[in-house]
C-alpha cells in the first residue's frame, strides 16, 4: 500500500516544483523588475549613498580642520601664556630693583637729613654755648669786680681797668683748668 500512495502522489502536481510556464513568466517578471530596479532605483540609491558619504567625509574634514585650528590656538595661547609669565617675572624683578633703588635713595636722604639736623643742632648748641660763655663771663666779671672792689677797698668803676682785671682773672681760671685736664690725661 505504501507504493500505491507514493505513485498517486507522483502523479499529482507537486506544489514545490513549479511548472515550466510559471518558471518562464516568473523569470520574465523578475528580469523586468530587475531592469527597472537597475535603471531607476539603484542609481538613486547610489546617488543617495554618495551624497551621504560626501557629507560624512566633509564633516570629518571639517572636524579635522577644527581640531587642527584648536590645536594651533592652544599652542598660540600656551606661547602667549608663557610670554606673559616671563613678562610678569621681568616686571616683578624690575619692581624689586626699583624698590631697592628707592629704598637706598630714601636711606641716603634720611642719612643726609640726619646729618643736616645733627650739624644744625651742633651749630645751635655751639652758639648757645658761646652765648652762655659770654653771659657767664659778664656775670663772673661783674661779680669779680664787686668782690675785688670790696677786697681792695677802692672802686673799680673804670671800665677799662675792670675789664682788664676780669680778663686776667678768667685767663687764670682757664689756665688752671687746662693744667688739671693735662695732668688728668
Amino acid at each position: 500500500m505504501y507504493h500505491a500512495v507514493v505513485k498517486t502522489a507522483e502523479a499529482a502536481h507537486n506544489p514545490l516544483v513549479p511548472e515550466l510556464p510559471d518558471l518562464i513568466w516568473g523569470g520574465l517578471c523578475f528580469l523586468i523588475i530587475l531592469f527597472f530596479f537597475w535603471k531607476m532605483a539603484l542609481p538613486k540609491f547610489m546617488t543617495l549613498l554618495d551624497e551621504r558619504s560626501a557629507a560624512i567625509e566633509g564633516n570629518i574634514a571639517k572636524a579635522d580642520e577644527a581640531q587642527h585650528k584648536a590645536e594651533e590656538l592652544l599652542e598660540e595661547y600656551t606661547a602667549q601664556l608663557a610670554e606673559a609669565r616671563a613678562e610678569a617675572g621681568r616686571i616683578r624683578e624690575q619692581a624689586r630693583e626699583d624698590g631697592k633703588k628707592i629704598l637706598a635713595d630714601l636711606k641716603e636722604q634720611a642719612t643726609a637729613e640726619a646729618a643736616r639736623v645733627t650739624a644744625s643742632a651742633q651749630a645751635q648748641i655751639e652758639a648757645e654755648r658761646q652765648a652762655a660763655v659770654v653771659s657767664l663771663r659778664n656775670e663772673v666779671g661783674s661779680l669779680a669786680i664787686d668782690l675785688a672792689s670790696g677786697v681792695i677797698g677802692e672802686s673799680l668803676s673804670n671800665d677799662q681797668r675792670a675789664s682788664a682785671v676780669v680778663d686776667r682773672f678768667l685767663a687764670e681760671i682757664e689756665a688752671d683748668e687746662a693744667r688739671k685736664a693735662g695732668s688728668a690725661s
